[in-house]
């Protein structure tokens, strides 16, 4: 099952009775119908193509609108409704543009790396180098010497969603493979991961 902006997408072999389907999806109600909602109305142009007033864009899972004010040093907030952006140019889409881009990488590195350090505690002796990628095809990766690299843009998603893909990195300095022995590692850091790993599948486009 894949849920995206175009809908709910169910894929079975061919010797899967539609009994069985209908029961999956029976089963799996409450999540489709959750993630469904979550993305209606939800625009896949996570960042603005126009840096103005009232463009919208995404950060931990919520759709931002962006407030833009003159002001002499420059900062940024983030509530529940509103991206306020403090600037001495607000009308200067490139400025605004870069500056709230680094602002996102700030807090990708500030939100993420403390949930790495937390799900490294429980296998690895000493919490790993944490880097952002700005990877085109991938959200995260572990390589052979230990170091965690994380799409800045995880900081857009559901926070939720972006620990599904910090615990599988993290899973992957134990074993750096997707054996049943990495899935049932997974399953220890974070039980129940499935849902998640669903939805950030759906996800993927902002990737793009």
């Amino acid at each position: 099952m894949v849920i995206d902006h175009t809908g709910l997408v169910v894929r079975a072999p061919r010797w899967v009775a539609l009994r069985e389907i209908e029961a999956a999806l029976i089963e799996r109600a409450d999540w489709v119908i959750r993630t469904l909602a979550e993305w209606r109305g939800k625009n896949l142009d996570s960042l603005p193509t126009e840096w103005r007033a009232g463009a919208a864009l995404l950060f931990q899972g919520r759709p931002l609108t962006l407030a833009l004010f003159p002001a002499r040093r420059k900062a940024i907030a983030a509530d529940l409704l509103h991206l306020t952006v403090l600037h001495p140019t607000p009308g200067d889409e490139s400025e605004i543009a870069a500056f709230v881009g680094r602002w996102l990488k700030d807090q990708a590195l500030a939100l993420l790396a403390p949930r790495v350090a937390h799900f490294a505690s429980r296998v690895a002796t000493r919490a790993p180098t944490v880097r952002l990628s700005s990877a085109r095809t991938q959200w995260g990766s572990c390589n052979q010497k230990g170091e965690i690299r994380l799409h800045w843009r995880l900081v857009q998603l559901p926070p939720r969603i972006a620990d599904y893909v910090v615990a599988h990195e993290v899973a992957h300095l134990v074993e750096l493979n997707h054996s049943p022995r990495f899935w049932a590692l997974l399953e220890t850091l974070l039980p129940g991961h499935d849902d998640a790993r669903r939805e950030l599948d759906a996800l993927t486009p902002l990737l793009g």
